[in-house]
């Protein structure tokens, strides 16, 4: 097993350097597949793509992200955490060039390939952050989860307008995103040619305990599915909604930006709560239960509806931030945590990616918004008894 430099020299741990990576790392894991939203319409357009076609590159994304997870915690412990991590910034950067070079098949084969490298650094930034600054993982984990959601929500904000800046149209606002992929690619690179190679000793427990066959593990990635299928679906969905309810599109668009900066500001606030508290089961039950009255009142009231995005960005940002936390805080060493972020992440975004699909399944079915937001309440219950049970303090 490779040991990085910072475990190596501390006062390289001590530089911020890291902390530096991780955030840089982070910046490049939602901007691709958010930036395409606003312009699918252009890119729909310009390969004669169907409706359905054009939204398989929304699902695709999330698809891979659940496939690709349980093998990217195999690479990451098979090859070392930051081989893998630069492989998968890699992938990132070819997908993202590639997808942006003029044909359909490069446009298709380039949405796989980043995704691919997203999938797998989802899953592998995480236990790099339990293996080597262990002492400071909420304060890790929320600024990586915050990064991410600021950048997300630049990504889709001016991904429009850059599209009608130029001639180059939507190629120019996918492919501004490539500059912060390769200032990653390359930051990287002095860490692998410095890697020492140090002996690994792992537990019995470590190498033996599956988080497939634990019921924390089951409890964890529960509480990530449930929290990522309301949060994809409402971010999918609640245009429309809005709209059958007399908001406006513009309107609803402002709404949902709200709900994108509540939850950033959540991710900060979580963040330090955390280190406050003993265990994460109250904190947990919380944030689910912002998002179970969040939706239950969309579903009750939905002339309320930006208090209720409010709220529901309150609990989305603090429960993304408590999944990250809980992969490493339920297991003992970085081979647990990479197993377990695996696992929640398949099992997480692969309901998450059915989430919207299912959603608009029963609209069309029942003609109204009832039946699928009695979905998204039940949805929301489970994971507030799953809150509880994830939340408590121990190891699988």
């Amino acid at each position: 097993m490779t040991q990085t430099v910072f475990s190596a020299n501390p006062a390289l741990r001590r530089s911020g350097f890291f902390l530096f990576l991780l955030l840089l790392t982070a910046a490049n894991l939602r901007t691709p597949i958010t930036a395409t939203g606003p312009v699918l319409e252009n890119i729909r357009l310009t390969f004669g793509l169907s409706a359905s076609a054009a939204g398989v590159l929304n699902f695709l994304p999330l698809l891979m992200f659940a496939t690709l997870a349980p093998p990217a915690a195999w690479l990451g412990n098979r090859f070392g955490l930051e081989r893998s991590l630069w492989g998968a910034l890699l992938l990132i950067t070819l997908g993202s060039l590639l997808r942006i070079s003029g044909s359909e098949n490069a446009l298709w084969t380039g949405t796989l390939l980043l995704s691919a490298g997203i999938a797998a650094a989802n899953v592998l930034l995480p236990p790099l952050i339990k293996r080597d600054f262990t002492a400071h993982t909420a304060r890790y984990i929320g600024l990586y989860a915050t990064t991410m959601a600021i950048t997300a929500s630049i990504a889709s904000g001016v991904a429009v307008p850059l599209a009608q800046l130029t001639g180059a149209g939507w190629h120019l606002a996918l492919g501004v995103w490539l500059i912060p992929a390769v200032v990653a690619l390359l930051a990287w690179l002095p860490l692998l040619k410095k890697t020492a190679v140090h002996p690994h000793v792992a537990s019995a427990q470590s190498l033996t305990r599956s988080p497939w066959r634990s019921a924390i593990g089951w409890q964890v990635s529960l509480f990530m599915a449930c929290q990522s299928l309301t949060f994809y679906t409402l971010i999918g969905w609640f245009t429309p909604f809005a709209q059958d309810n007399g908001i406006s599109q513009l309107e609803a668009g402002g709404m949902l930006f709200v709900y994108q900066i509540v939850a950033i500001v959540a991710n900060l606030a979580c963040m330090s709560a955390l280190k406050k508290f003993r265990d994460q089961r109250a904190i947990g039950f919380a944030a689910s239960l912002a998002i179970f009255i969040a939706v239950t009142g969309l579903l009750l009231a939905p002339a309320l509806a930006l208090l209720w995005l409010v709220l529901a960005g309150l609990g989305a940002g603090a429960s993304m931030v408590i999944c990250l936390a809980l992969f490493n805080l339920r297991t003992q060493d970085h081979r647990q945590a990479s197993k377990l972020s695996g696992m929640a992440q398949c099992v997480g975004y692969g309901l998450a990616a059915l989430g919207p699909l299912c959603f608009g399944m029963l609209h069309d079915v029942s003609g109204n918004w009832l039946l699928p937001l009695t979905l998204l309440v039940v949805i929301a219950a489970i994971q507030m008894v799953m809150a509880p049970l994830a939340g408590r303090a121990r190891h699988l």
